[in-house]
């Protein structure tokens, strides 16, 4: 999903030291350009007015024929978009471990496991897959909306457990033929798919309880909001009890909300950008009630407020992300 602000790109032990997210405030506006990005920044109840005016300006929906045919034509909206960008467009994400350390290996693998690993071999003889796909595996990771494997490949980099399984999906079949091709794909450390996320009938090749995480990064927004809870009910009976769901978004007035001009709004905090894909900004409480509903727990609901600098133009953006973690109850013993 396109989603250009993860920052440059870094060695995995790099990232491994990375500090989380909002650890670097600005307390001091004269220092705001000493630094590419400040966190946890505080709006002004001038700044949140301003937001919410521009955002009533421009919320005029489009004509209810216009907005049937974006939607019976997504599929075709993502493919010509991978088709254009292919993998340029994106940055490996290797905040992903400090942020999401469920994402990090869950044991630390014998010497030979990890050679082979290293070299490009198969694992060993974990994963028979008699059943399904990754049928053996001891940890299993689905990420929706993979994408060309930006999240997917520094995770197979990173995470040299011989027990994990990686499943991922997109609704765009160009953007699977893309991670399908990358050298770095194996098919028995991974399995991806094409899915389309909105269609709650639509068959995961895993059955129901067997994954241990499930990963929705800047993928839940491109939905229809009518579309979502559907979609986060039948991703949650895929997970294991103790199983955990890890999303990061595009937050209410994040600065891609206030660029939108008139003309491209679908619904309210519903957009279709130019190429024709389109976009939800989430708050908080909406996110809260989609994964509860869904029998979910809250770990983690946060607001990323951040302000990115780009110094050699002498130019502030504020950008507004949600950051949840939520967790399937577990059974009653």
């Amino acid at each position: 999903m396109p989603e250009t602000a993860d920052g440059p790109t870094e060695s995995s032990a790099e990232a491994q030291k990375r500090p989380q997210f909002g650890t670097r405030f600005l307390t001091d506006p004269r220092q705001v350009f000493q630094h590419n990005a400040w966190d946890n920044v505080e709006w002004s109840a001038e700044q949140e007015e301003a937001a919410q005016k521009k955002v009533q300006e421009n919320s005029q929906p489009l004509p209810e024929e216009k907005q049937e045919e974006f939607d019976n034509r997504a599929n075709e909206y993502w493919n010509d978009f991978y088709t254009i960008h292919e993998n340029r467009f994106f940055k490996d994400r290797h905040w992903l471990f400090t942020e999401f350390p469920e994402l990090a290996p869950q044991q630390k693998p014998s010497q030979d496991s990890e050679e082979n690993l290293l070299n490009g071999e198969d694992g060993p003889s974990t994963h028979t897959d008699t059943e399904f796909p990754g049928a053996s595996a001891s940890y299993r990771i689905l990420e929706v909306g993979c994408g060309v494997g930006n999240t997917v490949f520094p995770i197979l980099k990173t995470n040299n457990d011989p027990g994990l399984f990686v499943y991922c999906c997109d609704f765009s079949s160009t953007a699977v033929d893309l991670v399908k091709s990358n050298p770095e794909y194996y098919p028995s450390r991974c399995h991806a798919f094409v899915h389309d996320m909105s269609d709650a009938s639509a068959e995961y090749p895993i059955p129901d309880h067997n994954l241990d995480v499930i990963v929705l990064i800047f993928v839940l927004s491109a939905l229809h909001p009518q579309k979502m809870q559907n979609c986060i009910n039948r991703l949650a009976r895929l997970l294991k009890p103790g199983g955990v769901l890890l999303l990061r978004d595009y937050g209410r007035y994040d600065m891609a909300q206030l660029r939108f001009k008139k003309g491209r709004c679908l619904s309210e905090n519903f957009y279709v950008r130019g190429d024709g894909t389109r976009v939800y900004f989430f708050t908080q409480d909406e996110l809260h009630d989609l994964f509860s509903k869904a029998g979910l727990e809250k770990v983690q609901n946060m607001v990323d407020r951040r302000l990115q600098v780009n110094r050699g133009k002498q130019l502030t953006m504020y950008r507004v992300w949600v950051q949840c973690k939520y967790r399937k109850v577990l059974a009653p013993t």
